[in-house]
């Protein structure tokens, strides 16, 4: 199908009457709503007339009886919360790391890693030193609760660190 100038003409006028480009395209027969969509932009058609039978919508009345179900709430990094749940406005900070004991590596093989163990590694791979924490893990994460720590790292505090380092 080509663009005739009547076909062309005709599309002006459907346009500018405020119809959509699918009822343009039924309206014209042998052509999609994309190639009208197509054809009104290369032609740099702009704002049209509103169509008469659009009516502003009335928006429905809440009756005072209708309760909204609570949503669940979800603040950060949620990877060492045992459940998400909105937290206190004056929730006293987190243990710093550092007051965190650091566990005294038990010495893990790769081969006897399992699911329950604390699965970061300490050392070079391509040494024979080379091992694993070992520790019982944290909330099912891959770590314990000190490795948890320095691996999953709220974005606020990466980003306050980065600061520190850049301005040194």
């Amino acid at each position: 199908m080509s663009w005739t100038d009547d076909r062309v003409e005709l599309l002006k006028k459907l346009w500018a009457e405020g119809l959509s480009a699918s009822q343009i395209a039924q309206h014209l027969g042998g052509v999609t709503r994309n190639a009208v969509i197509g054809k009104v932009h290369r032609l740099n058609l702009s704002g049209r007339a509103k169509p008469a039978s659009a009516a502003p919508r009335q928006r429905k009345a809440r009756s005072a009886t209708t309760s909204r179900s609570p949503r669940s709430f979800v603040a950060g990094n949620t990877a060492l919360k045992v459940h998400a749940s909105p937290a206190p406005r004056r929730a006293p900070a987190p243990a710093p790391i550092e007051d965190l004991v650091v566990p005294i590596s038990l010495n893990v093989s790769l081969l006897s890693l399992t699911d329950q163990m604390c699965k970061w590694p300490i050392g070079d791979p391509g040494t024979e030193g080379f091992h694993f924490c070992g520790h019982r893990n944290f909330n099912d994460l891959p770590y314990c609760e000190y490795h948890a720590r320095l691996a999953y790292q709220p974005a606020t505090e990466r980003r306050r660190d980065r600061r520190e380092r850049d301005e040194d």
